[in-house]
């Protein structure tokens, strides 16, 4: 039986529990001939099979992100596509491998801020998760810390809190003020005391971080 024959939506099932059992099995074994296969029908005319091969693919990247990473640019062109599906499908899986090919996924910059500006919750949430590990890449970070702060700015008032704490731990010194400031600008938009809370939170651990005085 072939990969694609595996999938949900050949096994006639509506709910995407074999796609997540064959993710597994994929990266348990490390079985690359697997991940190409998926990948060589990401643009099948099947859009049932298209979902379904994003889905084991960004979850076999969410475990075994090497095995996806060669497959960086196929992420990338699928950012392109008018199926939302596979759109944020893409954005979750160059999520998963940003630091282990960070080159291609840096290059691609303009479109994956682009469609995050047009794209859905999910979709921004993985561009702010690849921005996040590009400002971990000294060669990338002074280009990926300002589109992050540009994020961190536009971010619904439901997603600033976990978008500030996955910001938090690749702050630098030479950060610092800006990214206080960023938050600090918006603390007067967020409603919920436990998300104001939580924002405070990452302020104050910046602020332990790099008291003032500190070196950079």
């Amino acid at each position: 039986m072939s990969i694609i024959d595996r999938l949900s939506s050949a096994l006639g099932r509506r709910d995407e529990e074999p796609n997540i059992e064959l993710a597994r099995e994929i990266a348990a074994g490390e079985n690359s001939a697997a991940v190409q296969e998926l990948v060589a029908h990401i643009n099948d005319k099947d859009k049932a099979i298209q979902s379904n091969c994003i889905k084991v693919l960004y979850e076999i990247g969410e475990i075994k992100p090497a095995l996806i990473a060669p497959f960086a640019g196929e992420f990338v062109t699928l950012l392109g596509s008018k199926n939302n599906r596979l759109q944020w499908g893409a954005m979750t899986a160059l999520d998963a491998i940003t630091s282990h090919n960070p080159r291609p996924i840096y290059e691609a910059l303009p479109r994956i801020i682009a469609v995050a500006d047009s794209g859905s919750v999910i979709t921004n949430d993985h561009c702010v998760g690849i921005l996040v590990q590009l400002c971990g890449v000294a060669e990338y970070e002074a280009e990926a810390f300002p589109l992050l702060i540009e994020r961190i700015v536009k971010s619904p008032v439901n997603q600033l809190s976990m978008y500030a704490e996955k910001a938090q731990p690749v702050i630098k010194a030479q950060h610092k003020a800006r990214f206080i400031a960023t938050l600090s600008a918006r603390l007067p938009d967020i409603d919920k005391p436990s998300k104001r809370t939580r924002v405070e939170k990452v302020m104050k651990k910046i602020e332990q971080r790099f008291p003032p005085g500190y070196m950079l």
